[in-house]
């Protein structure tokens, strides 16, 4: 395993930090300056458009997708430094890149199974970033983090499908420029097999009978740079039979190529927000006074910035072993790694961004630094994607049946 960034890493590296300087963290402030005088809260700030018009100045665009037909191109071991340099501004940065959840997943779904008319009318106008999409799986009234329990129906007739169900935590719904989701229900509730049950479709914004009924929060935070997390009914639901992804029966399969790299993006953008902690810890601790000395002369605040250092070079080591696996013998090959990675790693950058809430006192718990919301985005990707006892359940499974 050789884990040294090739010439065009480098080249892209230097390029993404120079522009996460020069623009990115500039833009933070003003971002939320132009967010509140906008007439609603989900529209889009000018000074968004402005990055991602700048960073297609910069050919840093669409980094995430190795098909080099629709994205840059770049293998997973290339693209994880870039996610992480991304990760330290969560909100505008992966935005600025269209490289931002759920559209990152949805747009590799379209890649890989879409039709050739589904990638013409949706692949095409989410990689030029002209709109935005949602992925509509998670569901209230069941624990989804086992997939077979949704419980949203669609029913073949004639030739349209007919959607009824209730989701909720849709990410990017509440956006304006949200014009299309991805629905997972199911086709054959009472199939033999229960990962053939589920199938996927494709749901326009306008479609009649889809209500986007509410905003849901996450500890508080509405996540407006990525359209909101709303909860969507949806009633006698028609669309066109060609609007299935895949076939029928196929969706859980799809959920599962989604979710591989969504979680290991997921993770190489939390070692980005663990790194602007780390940054902030030791910017606060030698500009700090407390009991007659800098806090960074205090041996436990030394003790927290040198712990924090020490943990995310472990887990970049296991995203990059990981990034590495899934280039070389795929996905599945990698598999223990993925869950691995999962687990570790927004349970160990919750604690160093604690760690650096509590160095600030209250203004750590405030608006005027990024850590409350750090927090709160790395605490609810201890869950999104599947929760952590999912991953460690299935983990020790695989461990164990050597022995049985």
């Amino acid at each position: 395993m050789d884990f040294a960034f090739d010439a065009r890493t480098e080249e892209l590296r230097k390029n993404l930090l120079s522009f996460m300087d020069e623009h990115v963290y500039p833009a933070e402030a003003v971002a939320d300056e132009q967010r509140a005088a906008l007439a609603s809260p989900w529209d889009t700030p000018q000074i968004v458009e402005d990055l991602k018009a700048e960073a297609r100045r910069r050919g840093l665009w669409n980094l995430f997708l190795p098909d080099d037909e629709y994205g840059a191109g770049l293998t997973n071991l290339q693209y994880a430094p870039l996610a992480e340099i991304t990760g330290r501004s969560p909100q505008l940065a992966p935005t600025a890149l269209n490289c931002a959840a759920p559209d990152t997943g949805n747009m590799e779904v379209l890649a890989q199974f879409g039709s050739e008319a589904q990638k013409k009318q949706w692949l095409r106008p989410l990689l030029a970033g002209e709109i935005r999409s949602a992925f509509a799986m998670t569901e209230p009234d069941v624990a989804s983090s086992d997939a077979t329990n949704i419980e949203t129906r669609i029913e073949r007739d004639g030739d349209e499908y007919v959607i009824n169900g209730r989701k909720w935590y849709i990410s990017g719904a509440m956006n304006p420029l949200c014009r299309i989701f991805i629905v997972m229900g199911k086709t054959d509730p009472d199939g033999a097999d229960v990962r053939r049950q589920q199938s996927m479709v494709l749901v326009p914004r306008d479609t009649p009978g889809l209500e986007v009924r509410r905003a849901m929060q996450v500890y508080g935070y509405e996540d407006h740079y990525h359209g909101g997390h709303a909860e969507v009914v949806f009633h006698d639901v028609r669309v066109p039979a060609a609007n299935l992804i895949g076939e029928e029966g196929g969706g859980f399969g799809i959920a599962q190529a989604r979710l591989g790299p969504g979680r290991i993006h997921h993770c190489m953008r939390l070692i980005g927000m663990a790194e602007r902690a780390i940054e902030l810890m030791c910017r606060r601790a030698v500009s700090r006074t407390a009991f007659g000395k800098p806090l960074a002369r205090q041996g436990v605040v030394q003790q927290w910035i040198a712990d924090a250092r020490v943990a995310v070079e472990q887990l970049r080591l296991l995203v990059l072993k990981t990034a590495w696996l899934m280039d070389t013998v795929g996905n599945k090959g990698a598999h223990t790694e993925i869950q691995a990675i999962k687990i570790a790693t927004p349970r160990t950058v919750v604690d160093i961004l604690d760690r650096a809430v509590q160095l600030y006192g209250a203004g750590g718990v405030s608006q005027d630094f990024p850590l409350a919301e750090l927090w709160a985005a790395a605490r609810t990707l201890r869950l999104a994607d599947g929760p952590d006892e999912v991953h460690q359940r299935s983990l020790a499974r695989r461990e164990l049946k050597a022995y049985l």
